[in-house]
């Protein structure tokens, strides 16, 4: 079986300067990841994020340091093997944008990627342009950290605003396209391992799983796969959940996900971790 990660076992020595154990040098030939997301992959040693690096014992120094590629090196990280040149997966692009709605509207405009319209307001004086720009009904989201439909509030109203605005600095409002439904792409490497619909429940017009939305496993328009690969290479995202919709005959990417959930996955079949298993193998990832 291929791996990754191959350290040469005659230079590996433990912090007492003997040689290591048979079980350490069963451990070299897997991949290295930082991050847990790959914990249970029977081919990957997870060692974890420590952002003091004299924390990592030596063995652990030496796996990071020699390792071909980092999987999952997380957000504090991620920069410096890139400067390095360090491989990663997910890529460093791929952090830039986490959970982070500002910056990926400012890369699908920059793109020209079709995106609800989206503006975004500081301090008191531009929040008072909101309903100058926009008209009730529209949706408002919480710009930074949110995840799971967590954050993202639908303003029907002035109250519905001024409760929004109580507790944001920063507004982020977006135009609210008619559907009941959106389409959840993941792309994993250069391809599409999975895609489904999300029907939002008939009380909230969120289709977010963890709000209730449902999993619909019905054939994905062409269109929207093809619009998710496009998307996915143009903002060299390798590993994304891209959620998209489609209102009035067209197709709009809503956000992207780089911290995208599994229940999709366990709803059609899928083994994630088997799946990342081969890709991992077969160097996909």
């Amino acid at each position: 079986m291929k791996f990754v990660v191959l350290i040469c076992v005659s230079l590996y020595r433990n912090h007492k300067g003997g040689r290591i154990s048979s079980n350490s040098e069963k451990k070299m030939t897997k991949a290295i990841a930082l991050e847990g997301r790959l914990t249970d992959c029977k081919n990957v040693i997870t060692l974890g994020v420590r952002p003091n690096f004299s924390d990592y014992s030596p063995q652990d120094m030496v796996l990071i340091r020699n390792a071909k590629k980092i999987y999952y090196p997380s957000a504090f990280y991620a920069d410096m093997f890139d400067a390095m040149g360090k491989p990663t997966f997910p890529g460093y692009h791929n952090y830039k944008c986490v959970q982070d709605k500002i910056k990926q509207t400012a890369m699908f405009e920059l793109l020209d990627i079709p995106h609800p319209r989206t503006r975004v307001y500081y301090g008191r004086r531009q929040k008072q342009h909101i309903t100058r720009d926009f008209t009730f009904p529209f949706v408002a989201k919480v710009p930074r950290g949110s995840a799971m439909g967590r954050g993202v509030y639908l303003i029907q109203c002035r109250e519905d605003l001024d409760r929004y605005l109580a507790h944001e600095n920063t507004a982020y409002i977006q135009e609210l396209l008619p559907s009941d439904r959106d389409i959840r792409v993941v792309v994993i490497g250069e391809k599409i391992v999975h895609a489904y619909w999300r029907i939002a429940p008939e009380d909230d017009f969120r289709c977010n799983i963890a709000v209730g939305g449902r999993v619909c496993l019905d054939s994905i328009p062409r269109e929207a796969l093809d619009l998710a690969l496009q998307v996915a290479g143009a903002c060299r995202w390798d590993d994304v959940g891209l959620d998209i919709c489609r209102s009035n005959g067209e197709y709009y990417v809503l956000e992207a996900n780089m911290k995208y959930g599994k229940e999709g996955f366990r709803r059609a079949g899928i083994d994630y971790i088997e799946l990342m298993e081969a890709m991992i193998e077969n160097e996909e990832i």
